[in-house]
């Protein structure tokens, strides 16, 4: 078979980029609540006022 190498080699990038594809929407979600979680803290930390030591 002469495609053999190049066709594993095409099938795994594949798997590989599905894999990318998947965790990046994952990590894209994540990223956005810890951005939400920043607002809310700074928004709550000028609320309060800040505390002086």
């Amino acid at each position: 078979m002469r495609f053999g190498p190049f066709l594993g080699i095409a099938i795994l990038l594949l798997i590989l980029w599905l894999g990318g594809f998947l965790m990046f929407h994952i990590a894209g979600g994540l990223i956005h609540l810890l951005l939400l979680f920043a607002v809310i803290s700074l928004i709550i930390h000028f609320v309060t006022g800040a505390k002086t030591a």
